[in-house]
């Protein structure tokens, strides 16, 4: 199974039961059993029958063949995040967990109960005489929150995850339409107007989504210079102001207006739109990297995966899925050994060959469907999407607004004119 983000969790199959896997014989959260074996205990997002399971399994067999320390896992599924807080509160966290980077922010390192892993960043891959910190790169961590105490080294990451807009290279309709990539927008409606000439959609969308279809915004403010973070921090709402967010607003404004959507998308749901993209009934999807897997058994033969960004964006964004240490663990040492053991190319190479997702490190070739978006990845910066506006600023200020523009229900000049009362309003009730 290759969906993992945390904004579409509620499309991946609830968390199966939590089962345990003891590789060695090791004793439950001690430093060793009976005969002085050291062990630690880990806590994965992963059910254990998903293909990171099993890269992640591998692994572990090999550090504990190698090192002596024995792993005692936990496949405890998506629901992990939810359960590590009152572990901790308990007592009885593990010494080593995995999940999204926000997840992780949100229920650990915002509360200043997170390790800093930057020890981890010293050390060396074993095997490849050079430091982790050589393997992989700083942006993705300068992208981060920092925690309380200004660490931004609360994960490590093993994959990593990236949106835009997908799409089969191999479709007739659209190589005539778009024998290059767009360089800027009118180069892409361009392309949009020689589908339409063909009668074929230029974008499919599940139209009750706000997230993935408000990526078209999120990309079209950093195509304009606007964080989206300082957007929804501005208490004023002056920041609704700058002609940069009317412009981007204009934009998705054009898409709506210029009837390149697939029919029907704003009265379907998940997956509806997905399965008609995929049967070749439009062009583009605005999702994330893993939908490639997603439609993995639906596409016909012939079918060629590409992926670019809205024209101008200056930054793709990247959600990562790492590991963290909680800050009172027990056996963080091992932890963080078994960590840097993970991260080797002949381990970490699984996440893309068995998986079919991306890596963090750049000299780990993607799976052929990902290329374009390894591509992507490899700009200098990289940013969370929405710039890593959370909580509850996007349902009470963005989503049903977004929604009325991507409807047709209501225009660009309209939009930013709801969002930014709302937003005035949504600050007067914070405090």
């Amino acid at each position: 199974m290759g969906r993992f983000t945390v904004p579409a969790a509620t499309r991946i199959v609830g968390a199966a039961a939590a089962t345990a896997l003891v590789l060695g014989t090791s004793a439950c959260g001690s430093s060793g059993d009976s005969e002085g074996a050291a062990s630690f205990t880990y806590w994965s997002m992963w059910r254990a029958e998903e293909p990171q399971a099993l890269v992640l399994k591998s692994a572990i067999a090999d550090f504990s063949t190698t090192t002596g320390i024995k792993v005692e896992v936990t496949w405890a599924g998506r629901d992990v995040s939810k359960k590590i807080g009152p572990a901790i509160a308990a007592n009885q966290a593990p010494d080593l967990w995995d999940q999204a980077n926000d997840a992780i922010f949100g229920a650990v390192a915002s509360a200043g109960q997170a390790r800093d892993l930057s020890a981890v960043l010293q050390m060396t891959v074993p095997g490849e005489n050079v430091p982790v910190s050589q393997v992989l790169p700083t942006k993705y961590f300068d992208m981060l929150t920092k925690d309380p105490a200004g660490s931004n080294h609360y994960v490590i990451p093993y994959e990593v995850a990236t949106t835009g807009l997908y799409y089969n290279a191999a479709d007739p309709d659209l190589a005539a339409a778009m024998p290059q990539t767009p360089r800027d927008w009118a180069g892409l409606l361009k392309v949009c107007d020689a589908l339409k000439a063909k009668s074929k959609p230029c974008f499919a969308s599940e139209g009750e989504d706000p997230w993935t279809n408000g990526l078209y915004f999120d990309y079209l403010l950093n195509a304009g210079g606007v964080d989206v973070s300082r957007l929804a921090a501005d208490r004023t709402g002056a920041t609704w102001d700058d002609p940069a967010v009317l412009d981007a607003a204009a934009k998705v404004e054009q898409i709506v207006r210029g009837g390149y959507l697939i029919d029907g998308y704003d009265a379907t749901k998940y997956p509806a739109q997905e399965t008609n993209w995929a049967g070749g009934k439009a062009a583009f999807y605005m999702n994330g990297s893993w939908v490639t897997s997603e439609v993995a058994q639906q596409i016909p033969a012939g079918w060629t995966f590409g992926s670019l960004l809205p024209p101008g964006a200056k930054s793709p964004d990247a959600t990562l899925f790492g590991f963290s240490v909680p800050k009172r663990a027990k056996h963080a040492g091992e932890a963080e050994k078994f960590i840097a053991f993970f991260l080797q190319k002949k381990h970490l190479s699984g996440i893309s060959t068995g998986a079919l997702n991306l890596t963090p490190r750049e000299d780990i070739p993607a799976p052929a469907e990902l290329a374009d978006a390894q591509k992507a990845l490899s700009s200098a910066t990289v940013r969370l999407p929405y710039d890593g506006v959370a909580g509850n600023w996007p349902p009470k200020v963005l989503n049903q607004n977004f929604l009325d523009l991507w409807h047709g229900k209501t225009g660009a000049a309209r939009f930013v004119a709801k969002c930014k009362a709302d937003q005035v309003a949504y600050w007067q009730t914070q405090g």
